[in-house]
C-alpha cells in the first residue's frame, strides 16, 4: 500500500500494526469499524499471509469490518460457533482518562459493545485528538433505537437533559439505518459526570436498543500522535 507523506495517515497505520501485533496464533479477534481499525485488519491479514501467524478468527463488528477482512484473507466466524474472543481491536470516538469511551462515530456501536465486551482483553485504538477529560465534551452520544419508539425515546432523552437530534444519511435521503435496521439519536449533554450510570438509564429507556458509552470494558489504550512530524504510538 502506498502512502506518500501523510504524517497523519502513517500514524494511524502504526497503531494499527501495534494492535494487529499484539493477536498470536489461535486466537479468536473481534474485528473493529473504522479507519484506523481498518489498518489493524489489514496488517492482521499480512501476518497470516506471511505465516508468521495462524488459526486466526474473526469476529466482525459491521459489515465494514467483515468486507476488510475477506479482502484481507481473514476467516471469519461468529459467536454461535465460539465460546470466546480472545482480543478485540476497535476504534473509539472519545476516550478519558478512566479508559472509558464514546463509540457509534460509524453506527455500529451495538455490535461493537457485543464483541468488545466478550472480549478477554479489549484494545482501543486512536490517535490523539479522541483524548478527552470528559466524555461528551467533543462528540455526540450515539444512541440505537427502534424505528417505531423514535418520538418517545426522543421525549425521554430530554427529560435527562440531553439534546436529542435524529442522525441523517450522507448521500442517501432520510435517517441513518443501522445494521440491525434501527436508527441513531445523537444526544448532546452539556455534562457526563457519571458515565455508568447513564449507559444504564439510556438503555433503560424502552425502544432503546445501545447507546455509546462503553464504561470499564477497554483494557488497553493504543495512542497514535505525530511528533516533530513523526509518527509515535503510546500505551494509556
Amino acid at each position: 500500500m502506498t502512502v506518500g507523506n501523510d504524517p497523519v495517515k502513517v500514524m494511524k497505520q502504526e497503531v494499527g500494526k501495534a494492535a494487529a501485533a499484539l493477536v498470536q496464533s489461535g486466537m479468536i479477534v473481534g474485528l473493529g469499524t473504522g479507519s484506523t481499525t481498518a489498518y489493524a485488519i489489514e496488517y492482521l491479514g499480512n501476518r497470516l499471509k506471511s505465516g508468521e501467524i495462524k488459526d486466526i478468527k474473526g469476529i466482525p463488528t459491521s459489515f465494514q469490518a467483515e468486507v476488510l477482512a475477506k479482502q484481507y484473507g481473514i476467516p471469519l466466524t461468529t459467536l454461535d460457533a465460539v465460546d470466546h474472543i480472545d482480543i478485540a481491536i476497535d476504534g473509539a470516538d472519545e476516550v478519558d482518562p478512566q479508559k472509558n469511551l464514546i463509540k457509534g462515530g460509524g453506527a455500529a456501536h451495538t455490535r461493537e459493545k457485543v464483541v468488545d465486551a466478550l472480549a478477554e482483553q479489549f484494545i482501543v485504538v486512536v490517535d490523539a485528538n479522541k483524548l478527552v477529560d470528559k466524555l461528551g465534551s467533543t462528540f455526540l452520544l450515539p444512541v440505537e433505537a427502534i424505528p417505531m419508539a423514535i418520538a418517545p425515546v426522543m421525549r425521554a432523552i430530554e427529560k435527562l437533559g440531553g439534546k436529542p437530534q435524529l442522525r441523517m444519511g450522507v448521500k442517501k435521503a432520510g435517517p441513518v439505518i443501522t445494521d440491525q435496521g434501527n436508527m441513531v439519536i445523537d444526544v448532546k449533554f452539556d455534562s457526563i459526570e457519571n458515565p455508568a450510570e447513564l449507559e444504564k438509564t439510556l438503555n433503560n429507556i424502552p425502544g432503546v436498543l445501545e447507546n455509546g458509552l462503553f464504561v470499564g470494558v477497554a483494557n488497553k489504550v493504543l495512542i497514535g500522535e505525530v511528533k516533530d512530524g513523526q509518527p509515535v504510538v503510546r500505551e494509556m
